[in-house]
């Protein structure tokens, strides 16, 4: 269907362009990766808007979604809009790799097992309590980033604060109380009290124990303090109901459940705020739009009224997002020296979410950048403010599937052409890409314990489509990230214990 519109730039790199696109989509991707006719009919809607600048980004694991607005796995760009329906409806979803002092040498099997038994408990996907904080500081944490909780629970995760992107205040700066009552129902934020610590049933959501399995390069991982056989976690979660309630007011999307629909009308009536005005042109702006249903895209201006209050209520729901996968780490960190009577000295490695909207620098220009499913990057160069970063670049972290290799990578200096932008993992694939491919949960565990990785909780039905047979190939994807100076890997990871819904 597309096939005239679409030329090679490069070994691993193709653009699409018809007639009715107003700037190209670059694919950093070779034949073998690129994504379905679906997908591609999506990127050209996107792409068909006056407002999106130079370029779409799209990267290796691109690929659609039902109900979304624009495709995962890329980078859209306006000179003067904020976009909300090009990225899903989770501000700050994203990703952290947390050190740990276990090795292959002084941990068992069975000692995993018993914990990971725990661990399901003490971090749940699907509850609707989860460590319970006070109003007051939900709003602190809205409004000043990671270090009011980090007091409150009394935190010690080394690195909290310094190894999370802007410091963990996506405001970059402490706001007023009256910042966030201004732009969030204090009903969402109640909320909020109940729901840190949670992983979420949303998608593949998951707490992964992993060991290094390979070093790719030596000085960075010497610099990052890893080696071959030690352990790490990594997590994926997001800002639960605070931030879903919260942008379901802000952009023109239909609720996906009848009772998030009830919970967002709820909050909207019960919202107090001096700029009420405003935003009551947001809801009729939205109506207008039929929750998304025209072709066009929904937009605010960058630095109007209507933008600026939007993005508030967004970085205070970011922010949360950060809070809640710091939650869940000193969950673990507890929960381990309950059980195993050690303490396992957690270290952020890094927090980096991969939904992000945020005014950046690229092509001689300040504009709005929209990551969805795709994470940030920078090289060492944009990464100077940072005592550590500036030597190595920005990390970045490539999950594949629940049993095959994960990468730890860093951004590099020269990735113009993908805003400096990183896919945030393989990707569903075309067609599958395993020989065997299970068909129920049991095939799944046998698979699973075929290659040592063991899977906690896996209630959902769904749960065998995080199966490996369905993503695309790891290795496939390092290349083609190395290739287009994407990032630099530095780490193999290979799953052990998995939490996941």
């Amino acid at each position: 269907m597309y096939e005239n519109a679409i030329k090679p730039v490069g070994r691993h790199k193709q653009e699409m362009k018809t007639d009715a696109m107003k700037v190209p989509v670059v694919f950093h991707v070779g034949d073998e990766l690129m994504p379905s006719d679906a997908t591609l009919e999506q990127l050209e809607s996107v792409a068909s808007n006056d407002t999106v600048f130079h370029h779409i980004a799209a990267m290796a694991d691109v690929h659609s979604k039902p109900g979304r607005k624009n495709a995962t796995g890329t980078t859209v760009t306006s000179e003067h809009h904020i976009l909300p329906q090009v990225n899903d409806s989770d501000p700050a979803c994203g990703m952290r790799l947390v050190k740990t002092n276990l090795t292959e040498d002084n941990i068992t099997p069975e000692e995993l097992d018993v914990l990971f038994q725990e661990l399901v408990k003490t971090v749940p996907t699907k509850k609707f309590v989860g460590t319970r904080v006070p109003f007051s500081v939900v709003v602190d944490i809205c409004r000043s980033g990671i270090a009011p909780l980090v007091k409150h629970l009394g935190i010690q995760t080394k690195n909290e604060e310094t190894h999370s992107i802007d410091g963990g205040n996506f405001f970059g700066s402490e706001q007023p109380r009256s910042r966030i009552y201004d732009v969030i129902p204090k009903l969402f934020l109640w909320f909020a009290t109940f729901r840190l610590g949670i992983l979420g049933a949303a998608g593949n959501h998951f707490l992964d124990l992993m060991k290094v399995t390979g070093i790719e390069d030596e000085e960075t991982a010497k610099k990052f303090g890893l080696k071959n056989g030690q352990y790490v976690f990594m997590v994926h979660c997001g800002s639960g109901i605070l931030g879903q309630y919260t942008m379901y007011m802000y952009t023109a999307k239909k609720r996906e459940h009848l009772s998030q629909a009830i919970m967002v009308e709820l909050g909207k009536l019960l919202f107090r705020s001096p700029l009420k005005p405003v935003y009551n042109r947001i809801a009729k702006k939205i109506r207008e739009y039929d929750f998304g249903a025209r072709k066009e895209l929904f937009m605010y201006d960058g630095h109007g009224p209507e933008g600026e209050m939007y993005m508030a209520a967004r970085n205070a729901c970011s922010n949360f997002a950060h809070a809640n996968r710091a939650v869940i780490t000193h969950n673990v960190s507890e929960t381990i020296k309950r059980v195993l009577g050690r303490d396992p000295e957690l270290e952020l490695l890094y927090d980096m979410p991969h939904i992000l909207v945020s005014e950046e620098e690229h092509y001689g220009k300040s504009i709005w950048v929209h990551r969805n499913g795709t994470s940030r990057a920078y090289g060492p160069s944009r990464m100077g403010h940072h005592p550590l970063f500036k030597e190595t670049g920005e990390p970045a972290f490539i999950p594949s599937s629940m049993s095959t290799e994960a990468f730890l990578c860093v951004g590099q200096d020269g990735n113009e052409s993908s805003f400096y932008s990183c896919n945030h993992g393989a990707g569903k694939a075309k067609k599958k890409s395993d020989a065997i491919v299970p068909e129920d949960k049991s095939a799944l565990h046998e698979k699973l314990a075929s290659r040592g990785v063991r899977l906690y909780n896996g209630e959902s039905s769904k749960v065998i489509e995080q199966d490996s047979s369905h993503y695309k190939r790891i290795d496939d994807i390092i290349a083609t990230v190395k290739e287009n100076n994407v990032v630099k890997p530095v780490a193999r990871l290979m799953p052990v214990s998995i939490i996941m819904y």
